[in-house]
């Protein structure tokens, strides 16, 4: 009987294992940040997060269409009271982010956050 209970014990530490590990691989959760465009600026709920995966939820509040590129990826056109989610993976020091409309930047649509 003792053999049938070691096995039991042994077949339950599987199980908790095979049933923790993808809680124990998903620690890496996705940061979230809101960042607000409008003529000609952004307002990011945060100017940092930790390196890895960032979702950056985007909305126009402007009265021109504008979009978010950072880390490689960006948004499509955004149009005046629409939003937009861009899932990017963030690296460590500086990541500049920008509005590509043309002239958009050079008027203040930039800036940089960093990944710690």
């Amino acid at each position: 009987m003792t053999i049938r209970r070691l096995l039991a014990a042994a077949a339950l530490v599987v199980l908790a294992a095979v049933l923790l590990a993808p809680a124990a691989l998903s620690s890496t959760k996705a940061t979230t940040v809101t960042v607000t465009a409008k003529e000609f600026s952004f307002k990011l709920s945060t100017k940092s997060a930790k390196a890895g995966p960032v979702t950056f939820k985007v909305k126009n509040a402007g009265k021109l269409p504008h979009d978010f590129k950072i880390a490689g990826k960006k948004t499509a056109l955004i149009q005046p009271g629409k939003s937009a989610t861009l899932k990017v993976t963030i690296k460590k020091g500086k990541n500049p982010y920008l509005c590509t409309v043309a002239g958009h930047a050079a008027a203040g649509m930039k800036g940089t956050f960093t990944g710690k």
